[in-house]
């Protein structure tokens, strides 16, 4: 079968491989001619991942139109805050039924929504769309090392298509019909992330870290529960498990921003400049805020996260008041 990836970052340059791997064509739209002439040539991402060889099935293109045409699936794997941009650029080139899977994770900030209605409102018929999450760190990926993720549409079809076309012998895919509780977690893990990364550059424990991820879990459970997800999903692959691994591998852009930037009191331009890597933990952690104030939820660990990073309050302050908010049950 003949997919285009869209995105050649490190989670697309990865994709690219699993599906190469299961014996699919593969076409990686890279923004720039470098990017893509230097796949082709050299078998090789020069600017993520570049110590490892990709399959001869993957060919790069800097041309949408190219990397589409007769694409019989679409896999979309920019950052979240491209996702609108994207769908509008690929409108024309994409066929009505051509069955897209978005593995961006977000919120989108005007509008508060998630990957597949922005994508759809671009596109329209969001039945042949899906969203792909899980612990699945690219660089272990690309190793060839067991993972596992859930495909997660709102139609069984477009879920089953999905889950067959990426199951190789190292990359495992589960089904789900809540495509909505799999994407807030997604954007839920990286915030919570950043936290734990910020936990762990002053200097806290594990004890600090176990706290924040199981009460990252109750934030992500109650606007999972609000916004019409099912609780359930928080304690799957695309919840508890990408919050797991993204908050504790040494892999994770978020955890090091917070734990190399954030704490020592660098700014997102530091990490941008010197990585060229997208925190999305640091974009949702302000997107989400749109979704509290609809749903009446709270989120206190995530409006944190927002004053630190977007608004210039000590992270040891911020700590502080946490710990010191008024003692409630632990589920409400």
């Amino acid at each position: 079968m003949r997919v285009a990836v869209i995105g050649a970052g490190s989670w697309g340059t990865a994709l690219a491989l699993v599906l190469a791997e299961a014996g699919h064509e593969v076409v990686l739209w890279a923004r720039t001619p470098e990017v893509a002439r230097a796949i082709n040539e050299e078998h090789r991402n020069p600017r993520y991942l570049s110590d490892y060889r990709l399959p001869s099935a993957i060919r790069a293109t800097a041309d949408y139109a190219c990397a589409c045409e007769g694409a019989e699936a679409v896999v979309i794997v920019t950052p979240s805050a491209a996702l609108r941009s994207v769908a509008a650029d690929l409108r024309e080139l994409i066929a009505p039924a051509t069955p897209i899977v978005i593995c961006s994770k977000g919120v989108e900030e005007k509008t508060g929504l998630l990957p597949i209605d922005t994508f759809a409102a671009e596109l329209g018929n969001a039945g042949r769309m899906a969203v792909l999450s899980g612990p699945t760190h690219a660089e272990e990926v690309i190793c060839r090392k067991p993972s596992a993720a859930v495909v997660a549409s709102a139609d069984e079809g477009t879920a089953l298509f999905f889950r067959d076309l990426f199951a190789t012998r190292f990359f495992r895919t589960y089904t789900s019909d809540d495509p909505v509780g799999v994407e807030l977690c997604a954007a839920f893990k990286n915030v919570i992330a950043i936290a734990v990364g910020i936990s762990y550059g002053m200097g806290f424990g594990d004890n600090t870290a176990a706290m924040l991820i199981t009460r990252g879990l109750a934030e992500m459970s109650r606007m999972v529960v609000a916004a019409g997800g099912e609780a359930l999903t928080c304690m799957g692959l695309g919840g508890a498990g990408d919050m797991v691994v993204t908050c504790m591998s040494q892999h994770s852009r978020n955890r090091r921003f917070g734990e190399q930037y954030v704490a020592r009191g660098l700014t997102l331009d530091d990490f941008t400049a010197q990585t060229h890597m997208v925190v999305e933990g640091a974009i949702a952690c302000k997107t989400l805020a749109t979704l509290e104030a609809r749903y009446g939820v709270d989120l206190p660990l995530t409006d944190t996260v927002r004053s630190v990073v977007w608004e210039g309050v000590n992270p040891r302050e911020a700590a502080a008041a946490l710990i010191d908010r008024p003692l409630k049950s632990e589920f409400y």
